[in-house]
């Protein structure tokens, strides 16, 4: 699996201390994992903060990395998901809710960034999309994850997230729908 995982001398490396290693690291990998904190967050400074937790745990755990169990990169993104989803659930106690996390409708950074109304209509779509298929549809259509690794991230079968991208994209294009009709 090491000669799979093009990580695998790097984490090595990061493992033995090396804080050349650890900032090459960072530099590869931090902007699709601030991507995906932000996106799931839609909050910066929260994402920030995320990530560089993450790193941190990275640099923790590095030197007990095992090659062959999952690649790196599927690790990192579980990571990051898992404390996502904690930051959102803490979110979601401190306001008294129970039900799923809805769109903030206010634009944030990243909101502000996306120069087209389709653009803005799609990020909303997605952060109102139910946790689960919202994760699933950003591993596979914004993080690039193959199938096998994104379902590897949310620790389901290939079977399990080919559904939850199905019922996601449904859910999508019946919400982008109703926004045209509304225009």
């Amino acid at each position: 699996m090491s000669a799979d995982d093009p990580d695998t001398r790097l984490i090595e490396r990061v493992g033995r201390g090396e804080p050349a290693a650890m900032r090459a690291l960072v530099a590869a990998k931090l902007p699709r994992i601030l991507s995906l904190a932000t996106r799931m967050l839609r909050d910066t400074p929260e994402a920030e903060d995320v990530a560089q937790e993450a790193f941190a745990r990275t640099w923790r755990h590095a030197a007990a990395w095992r090659p062959g169990r999952a690649r790196f990169d599927t690790w990192l993104h579980t990571v990051v998901l898992n404390l996502c989803r904690d930051r959102l659930r803490h979110r979601r106690a401190a306001r008294g809710e129970t039900l799923p996390d809805l769109a903030d409708p206010s634009p944030d950074a990243e909101a502000m960034l996306i120069d087209t109304q389709r653009g803005k209509a799609v990020a909303d779509a997605i952060a109102a999309l139910p946790e689960r298929q919202r994760e699933a549809v950003l591993l596979v259509h914004y993080q690039d994850l193959s199938g096998a690794a994104a379902a590897e991230a949310l620790g389901i079968s290939v079977e399990a997230l080919e559904s939850l991208l199905a019922r996601g994209r449904r859910n999508l294009r019946a919400r982008l729908l109703s926004q045209e009709g509304e225009r």
